[in-house]
């Protein structure tokens, strides 16, 4: 070599990523909560705990990405809303265990940094702290040429929240007779994309910005939609209610995601038409000829969070839940487990 070279000769470009930084110390700023200190920028995020609400004070976490909702953005080139997925399947993770959120954290890699739409993945992760009540205070971008193919990246996300150990929801006080109170989903949040995807771009050959009588928009549209985070909701709930567990709805549906929080004893029996289906997931099941146990394994069906709480409570919490612009109903109970293999129960 007669040139001397240079790590931007290597395809990373340092001064594009200072200039990120700048403009993500922002954004930032903008979801900051009492806790947090200093600015986005050092070798990690500072946020000072405040223990006083707490009589015995216990740290919960979650890790998750996007999967492959995020070829959806790609195909549109829409970004500025694949970062409230991010949070919402951190932040909705913890919200089951009666913790509140404190402070979020982001990874972002990409092959060749393009500074528009790494703005607009961190603006929509911002987005979601605000809804999510946690602030945004550090995270990684990372440029690795070659290693993704020109126009995508990928995201993680790391949240952190704070619970009494007295208030943890951990299922133990799940009874016989208990109800589910379904919340609705926004869509199909973050789940299942991979099959959806098949179903719309390999089987049915489908333009993304292609108009779908049975939807109401574009596919496109419909994919994007974010990820309902269900923090102020539960939250509230919480002070309100005596709520014995909660269930996010993610990646193996009602199907798999409920039990996980009743103890073995017991078993959950839902009823299949008690709650209304949004159209998107009746056009996946007939366009995939999709059969019904595969649909709940795989999607959430139009449930985002599922409630289990006495009975004497289910009707209460239902039109309480409505009352904050939820959409929600009772969609079954919990029953003795007796000799059963099966713990869960579609009637």
């Amino acid at each position: 070599m007669t040139k001397p070279l240079t790590y931007s000769d290597a395809g990373v470009d340092i001064k594009k990523a200072n200039n990120l930084v700048k403009e993500i110390k922002n954004i930032a700023r903008q979801t900051n909560i009492p806790g947090v200190i200093g600015d986005i920028g050092g070798f990690g995020g500072l946020f000072a705990l405040d223990i006083s609400q707490c009589q015995y004070p216990v740290l919960v976490s979650s890790t998750d990405g996007v999967g492959t909702k995020l070829k959806i953005a790609f195909m549109m080139d829409k970004h500025d809303t694949v970062g409230i997925d991010l949070v919402a399947m951190c932040v909705n993770d913890i919200l089951v265990q009666g913790a509140k959120p404190l402070f979020f954290l982001d990874y972002f890699s990409v092959g060749k940094l393009e500074e528009k739409i790494a703005s607009d993945v961190i603006k929509g992760i911002a987005d979601g702290c605000r809804s999510a009540g946690c602030a945004l205070i550090g995270g990684e971008t990372a440029e690795m040429p070659g290693f993704y193919q020109p126009g995508e990246y990928d995201m993680a996300g790391f949240c952190v929240g704070i619970v009494d150990r007295n208030k943890i929801i951990d299922g133990s006080g799940i009874k016989a007779g208990h109800a589910l109170v379904g919340i609705a989903s926004s869509g199909l949040h973050s789940n299942g994309y991979s099959l959806a995807r098949k179903i719309c771009f390999d089987i049915l050959k489908l333009d993304i910005h292609a108009y779908v009588p049975e939807l109401g928009r574009s596919i496109g549209e419909e994919l994007i939609t974010p990820t309902k985070i269900y923090s102020k909701t539960i939250q509230s709930i919480l002070q309100h209610f005596p709520v014995q567990g909660l269930a996010h709805i993610t990646g193996g549906g009602l199907l798999e995601n409920i039990i996980r929080v009743v103890p073995e004893a017991y078993k959950v029996v839902i009823q299949k038409k008690s709650w209304p289906i949004p159209p998107v997931f009746d056009f996946l099941k007939h366009a995939g000829n999709i059969s019904d146990h595969e649909m709940m394994k795989t999607f959430n069906n139009g449930i985002g969070m599922v409630v289990i709480l006495p009975c004497e409570h289910s009707q209460e919490i239902t039109k309480y839940l409505n009352n904050l612009n939820e959409k929600a109903c009772i969609i079954g109970e919990i029953t003795e487990a007796k000799q059963s293999k099966n713990r869960i129960e579609f009637v």
